[in-house]
């Protein structure tokens, strides 16, 4: 019997092949959005980026593009408060969310995150997938899950990428993969396989490549 929400495995050639020419196609930063009147024209495949502020979520967007400084990684946490627009090739959008679960940033500001991160979700037509990053490190979180609830409820299936997975020795990810399974089982909209990665080892970025060129 297969265990739920397996690990990825890694891509066959041909589909590792794929994956690595979309990213190796011009990536730019498009253009930084605070308000839904801002979104740029839904005429391209889009994935999306969530994850608690300093969970390597900027870090991973270089890893996968082979740009360095495409995405800022920032040392002070919650300081991308606009969802970012990124161009993956000629047909996707990368699309990196506002960090969150970060408690210095003032409520209003948090509020007004909230709100358009709610109309982005439930109101985007070309997203395919959202990407939740979780640290490896600390497994799922309360914020995490808030964000899950919230995936549930757009109806946007959303895939668990594990990040930082070099920081820990194999039997204390298969403890962190527990937890993790078992907070998955409780959401609907849960893609039924796990991506593990090191962006700084490289570890799970071919496969992830691999995921959002088989989206369509």
């Amino acid at each position: 019997m297969q265990m739920p929400f397996p690990l990825a495995e890694a891509p066959d050639d041909i589909t590792a092949e794929r994956g690595r020419k979309l990213f190796a196609g011009q990536s730019e930063f498009v253009k930084g959005v605070v308000a839904m009147s801002g979104l740029p024209p839904a005429d391209r495949i889009e994935v999306c980026f969530a994850g608690r502020s300093n969970v390597g979520k900027s870090t991973l967007i270089n890893a996968l593009t082979g740009r360095k400084g495409l995405a800022r990684a920032s040392n002070t946490p919650g300081r991308t408060q606009e969802i970012n627009f990124f161009t993956i090739g000629p047909e996707h959008y990368l699309v990196d969310l506002p960090g969150y679960g970060y408690a210095n940033a003032p409520l209003a500001v948090v509020e007004k995150w909230q709100k358009l991160l709610k109309q982005y979700l439930s109101g985007r037509p070309t997203l395919r997938r959202a990407f939740v990053l979780v640290d490896t490190r600390h497994g799922i979180k309360d914020v995490d899950e808030e964000i899950m609830s919230l995936l549930d409820s757009a109806a946007v299936t959303f895939q668990v990428v594990l990040t930082k997975a070099d920081k820990l020795r194999e039997a204390e990810q298969q403890k962190v993969l527990a937890q993790v399974r078992d907070k998955l089982a409780r959401h609907p909209a849960a893609y039924p396989e796990i991506v593990m990665t090191s962006s700084e080892k490289g570890d799970g970025i071919a496969t992830l490549r691999a995921i959002i060129a088989g989206l369509e």
